[in-house]
């Protein structure tokens, strides 16, 4: 009986669209936490931040909507005002890694960036959240790996895979790597909050997180659970790719969302033979993810060029970016200080904001 009428408010709050989107908020997952208690109903409206412009209109459609009800109260809670999961607590920034499409490189820019960043001397975790194709264990040459559980005071962590300076935590070393992923988004989504919140990271610099390729359920689910520094869009030169791009960039900045994007990074930017390091052959077009950041006006955060050996150190185990001499290693330690540079940027704009304000 309590289910129905449970199900009754969640079904009358689909009504509610959030304003610039076509999806209503249950879709997005704001309405949380419904309880019922005789004549008054109760839950909470999850908003991305306390800033958010319809917090007001979208509260006020809530209540007309449940009318019937004697009394109705709304808790509104804001994700980037909420205090860190304890597993997150000593974990500086969160940087979501992403692409528009499948195939443009986007895992093996999260696995090469975060190695350049430990290269750097940065303390480095990495979440292979991408569920379909998780391939940062061959990447990192431990598929073999297995995570194991330690008590940390009352409550059971998952202890991450360390190599190469990197702790890495990925669906990979929980399902057979032979065996298709087909998980419907719930468990996909539950997945991604057990390994980022039960993760015992311990003191992070940067934590990465390698989503799926596109826009999916995943995607909100991540900027509901932490609050995210900012977003890395991978893509490549060619058209197809770079449309795809634009969804995400758009994904992040809708007002639902509301993560920066730090800027783009554009792979297989060119082909260089590796014994002729001067020549450059725009196989996928050019410089197209370069425009695209222009105009957008967003930060073009590097280059990465088709090298073969970018291709033979993923499999082999042994990220390019670890000899930094190198052609693609070179590239991934320029992505590397760029991000830094981004992220110090971002936080320096956002104290001046808030001073501003006061």
């Amino acid at each position: 009986m309590m289910q129905d009428k449970v199900k009754e408010i969640r079904d009358a709050l689909k009504e509610v669209k959030y304003p610039g989107t076509s999806k209503n908020i249950v879709e997005l997952d704001m309405v949380q936490n419904i309880r019922i208690e005789d004549e008054k109903v109760m839950f909470r409206l999850v908003f991305q931040d306390s800033k958010d412009p319809f917090v007001s209109t979208v509260t006020k459609k809530c209540r007309s909507l449940l009318d019937n009800y004697k009394e109705v109260e709304i808790e509104t809670i804001f994700v980037h005002d909420l205090e860190r999961p304890l597993s997150l607590e000593k974990v500086k920034n969160i940087i979501a890694v992403s692409s528009g499409k499948g195939g443009v490189g986007k895992s093996t820019v999260a696995a090469n960036l975060a190695v350049a960043l430990a290269m750097q001397g940065y303390k480095v975790g990495l979440v292979d959240a991408d569920i379909f194709g998780p391939s940062v264990p061959k990447m990192f040459g431990c598929e073999d790996a297995q995570p194991y559980l330690e008590k940390v005071g009352n409550q059971d962590m998952i202890v991450p895979v360390e190599k190469y300076g990197v702790k890495i935590l990925s669906i990979g070393f929980f399902v057979d790597p032979a065996s298709a992923t087909v998980w419907r988004g719930p468990m996909a989504s539950n997945a991604l909050k057990q390994m980022v919140e039960q993760g015992f990271w311990d003191e992070l610099d940067y934590m990465l997180i390698d989503l799926p390729p596109g826009t999916s359920d995943i995607h909100l689910t991540l900027v509901q659970t932490v609050a995210l520094t900012g977003a890395i869009v991978v893509s490549t030169p060619q058209q197809v790719a770079l449309a795809d791009a634009i969804k995400g960039i758009n994904m992040f900045e809708s007002p639902g969302i509301n993560v920066p994007v730090l800027g783009l990074v554009e792979n297989m930017a060119w082909f260089t033979p590796a014994e002729l390091p001067e020549n450059k052959y725009y196989i996928f077009g050019k410089e197209g993810a370069k425009k695209l950041a222009e105009e957008k006006g967003l930060p073009l955060l590097g280059q990465i060029p088709v090298v073969q050996s970018i291709c033979d150190g993923g499999d082999a185990g042994k990220p390019v970016a670890l000899n930094p001499d190198s052609i693609t290693g070179a590239a991934f330690a320029g992505l590397a200080a760029e991000v830094v540079k981004t992220v110090e940027e971002n936080h320096e704009q956002a104290k001046r904001v808030r001073i501003t304000k006061k």
